[in-house]
């Protein structure tokens, strides 16, 4: 499900890159699925930070839905076969799997979020709100 409207303006990863390949890289991690939603790691909110460092060298932090997941280095190589593609000049692409800020529906994109609404019939994002309420006022009683 390829997008191929990216405005860089409102891109959710950190970046140093010129705009036109900000827009080759999201056009190509929209081909790169998480392998437990059926949903890409751009539009979920996966990548954190992208940046062009020494030269040619591709410095990546990217994060999982869920600590421990079985397929994660399976998804990082993913990850960089698909900038390597959009970006073929990086001579190295370095993935720094981070968790430290835990992922939450919050980084997903409007259309991912409109994506999980279509797949599993309710909003994520909503669901998080509500659970993260209900929990700080059971904290507080």
């Amino acid at each position: 499900m390829s997008n191929n409207n990216v405005n860089t303006e409102e891109v959710n990863f950190t970046t140093n890159l010129p705009p036109d390949k900000v827009k080759r890289i999201v056009e190509a991690l929209r081909d790169v699925y998480d392998p437990e939603i059926p949903i890409n790691v751009y539009d979920l909110g996966l990548i954190y930070d992208i940046r062009l460092e020494d030269g040619n060298k591709l410095k990546v932090k990217m994060t999982l839905t869920a600590v421990g997941c079985p397929l994660s280095q399976d998804l990082g190589y993913r990850v960089g076969e698909a900038l390597q593609a959009a970006v073929p000049e990086a001579t190295d692409i370095d993935i720094d799997l981070v968790f430290d800020p835990p992922w939450t529906p919050l980084k997903m994109t409007p259309l991912g979020r409109e994506m999980f609404k279509a797949i599993y019939g309710y909003d994520i994002v909503e669901q998080w709100q509500a659970q993260q309420a209900q929990e700080g006022s059971q904290s507080q009683a």
